[in-house]
């Protein structure tokens, strides 16, 4: 069988969220044995850290990138021989019509729960072209339960069309056995001083950055521990260094902006509680990292988060900063408990165990 695949989410510098979803899962498809061909569709070269070519895993880059995946993709999907038996797409963006049977993976649906907290384009370019994906697709990978009943519930597609596959994280990173020295290393990078409370994706609304700096203003006056916001600004995140700002906090909140991945587990590691107080989540991939370093985590009751976390973290409600600052001041007392909980949770995600459960769903699909 040959198994074509959009690799352009992965083939980006600075990923987070689907782009790291995309990338992982690539490498874990590449490593699988199966006696496919696999050609990865992409309108830029392959980065340096993309997996490398081989006998039956090569690339295929054209352009012009203006509208690829609206036209450009398509055209050659009808055009050029072999022409794949199946074609995956790890993200919403699917191409505009396919000649061949389409598996898609999607993330979450938080931006119809929460429109608000988008840009009109964004909104408007995620709206349309999920739903369009969703509906040709046939089948669906979702991330967790949770956005596989939103995806159910939405757009009242069959329960039988759609496999919940959950993300993993990479264990030779994130680990218990991260050095000491290595931690110490990335708080003079980024100038942290003593301990820290760590936050860290994406800028946005979504992610209620806001709430978590009212939580933490709510503990500043009582410990002197630092609150690093760590990740690159993604959209309408000025109002989060206002807050900062208006509640007097400079000096002791810390943004960091985007944090390489060789920095990662170190400034987890580092960390006495990771926070991901969202919204919504589709996953959650930044609270596995936490727990398998051996730190507890306090999440919000929305989306897979709970899901994901189950008794091992604390859960909170984000919309009430007073419960987000108890919720941290619970996970320092009991962190012994959670971390050894966290360690044991962790165990259930695996991006082996995500990429051969995808690798069947395009089996079966490809032979129908």
């Amino acid at each position: 069988m040959l198994v074509g695949v959009d690799g352009n989410e992965a083939n980006i510098s600075q990923r987070v969220g689907s782009n790291q979803y995309a990338y992982e899962l690539l490498k874990a498809l590449y490593k699988l044995k199966n006696p496919h061909q696999w050609v990865i569709y992409l309108r830029d070269k392959p980065l340096s850290d993309m997996p490398p070519a081989k006998k039956n895993w090569f690339y295929r880059t054209f352009g012009p990138k203006k509208f690829w995946t609206q036209w450009r993709l398509p055209l050659d999907l009808c055009l050029h021989q072999p022409r794949p038996d199946i074609f995956f797409s790890p993200g919403h963006y699917s191409p505009r019509f396919c000649p061949v049977p389409l598996v898609i993976s999607i993330m979450d649906l938080g931006y119809l729960r929460f429109p608000e907290q988008f840009t009109k384009k964004d909104l408007y370019q995620l709206t349309r072209w999920t739903a369009r994906s969703i509906k040709k697709a046939n089948h669906i990978l979702a991330i967790s339960k949770s956005t596989k009943n939103d995806i159910i519930e939405r757009y009242k597609i069959p329960g039988n069309k759609i496999t919940v596959t959950y993300p993993g994280y990479d264990q030779d990173k994130f680990n218990t056995r991260v050095k000491r020295q290595e931690s110490e290393r990335v708080k003079r990078k980024f100038k942290i001083k003593g301990e820290y409370i760590l936050f860290l994706s994406t800028l946005k609304p979504g992610k209620n950055i806001e709430g978590l700096i009212e939580a933490f203003s709510q503990l500043a006056g009582t410990d002197p521990v630092k609150l690093v916001i760590a990740g690159k600004r993604g959209w309408l995140y000025q109002t989060i260094f206002d807050k900062v700002k208006d509640l007097g906090l400079r000096g002791k909140v810390i943004f960091t902006g985007f944090v390489d991945e060789d920095d990662v587990p170190a400034l987890m590691t580092g960390a006495k509680v990771f926070t991901l107080p969202s919204f919504w989540e589709g996953f959650g991939i930044p609270a596995v990292n936490a727990m398998a370093c051996g730190v507890p985590v306090v999440v919000s009751n929305a989306g897979s988060l709970p899901e994901v976390v189950g008794d091992a973290g604390v859960i909170v409600d984000p919309n009430k900063p007073e419960e987000i600052a108890q919720g941290i001041k619970k996970a320092i007392d009991n962190r012994d408990e959670l971390v050894r909980k966290g360690l044991e949770r962790v165990k259930n995600f695996s991006w082996e165990n995500c990429a051969r459960q995808t690798l069947k769903v395009l089996e079966k699909v490809g032979k129908k």
